[in-house]
């Protein structure tokens, strides 16, 4: 055998063995930066100011448990369950939240800069006064979500279904709304100028008022205010 077949023989020894101490997913590691709880279900737990940076939470299941207030930034959440749990006040600073279930789960005040949330299931989610810039939102289900007084500015909404959600008093400067879907979305007294992609046709589906500024070459729908009934 020629040292070069030595060399890589030896390579592949090494690889094998290593192989086997790869380290796995284990659902009773204590919380801390970079737990793997890959797959894990951590139901109805209490992990509130936990430090879970840079922790992997792939297809986790969180349903009904409290992360108010947790470290969360640049965690990967990708399709975890995150049904009715609460994330208030919670640093979730670059974290991908791919595809997740987030049905009416909590956010209010909660630290979303730059984070990922394409696809993400998140009707009657809560994010008042939650940080959202430059947050990926693109083909998200938020559906009566409550966005009052949050931070789109840089947010891409493009194609998200905002049917009856709820943006009063939110800043949109350079939200992306191409193809969102917005029947009875509440706009009511924002400031939609600086929006892009926005649509005659998806002003005409929404709620707004004499207080909703609207971008250049864009008309005020004559059904506006919606009726109390609305929404």
């Amino acid at each position: 055998m020629t040292g070069s077949l030595l060399r890589r023989a030896a390579l592949a020894l090494q690889i094998l063995a290593l192989g086997t101490s790869v380290a796995y997913a284990d659902c009773s590691d204590q919380p801390n930066p970079m737990v793997d709880w890959t797959k894990c279900q951590k139901q109805r737990k209490v992990l509130s100011g936990q430090n879970l940076r840079n922790g992997r939470f792939e297809k986790t299941d969180f349903s009904f448990s409290d992360l108010s207030k947790a470290q969360l930034t640049e965690a990967v959440l990708v399709r975890a369950n995150l049904t009715g749990s609460t994330f208030s006040g919670a640093d979730l600073r670059r974290a991908d939240l791919t595809k997740v279930l987030g049905s009416r789960a909590n956010f209010e005040g909660a630290n979303l800069t730059q984070a990922t949330l394409a696809k993400a299931e998140l009707n009657r989610a809560v994010f008042s006064r939650a940080n959202l810039f430059d947050a990926d939102l693109s083909k998200a289900e938020l559906g009566r979500a409550h966005l009052t007084v949050a931070k789109l500015d840089g947010t891409d909404l493009s194609y998200a279904y905002l049917a009856r959600a709820d943006l009063g008093g939110a800043s949109l400067a350079g939200t992306d709304l191409t193809g969102a879907y917005m029947y009875l979305t509440r706009l009511e007294g924002i400031d939609l100028s600086q929006a892009i992609g926005l649509t005659q046709q998806q002003l005409d589906l929404a709620c707004g008022d004499e207080g909703t500024k609207l971008p250049a070459g864009l008309e005020r729908p004559g059904s506006w205010p919606c009726s109390a009934e609305d929404g």
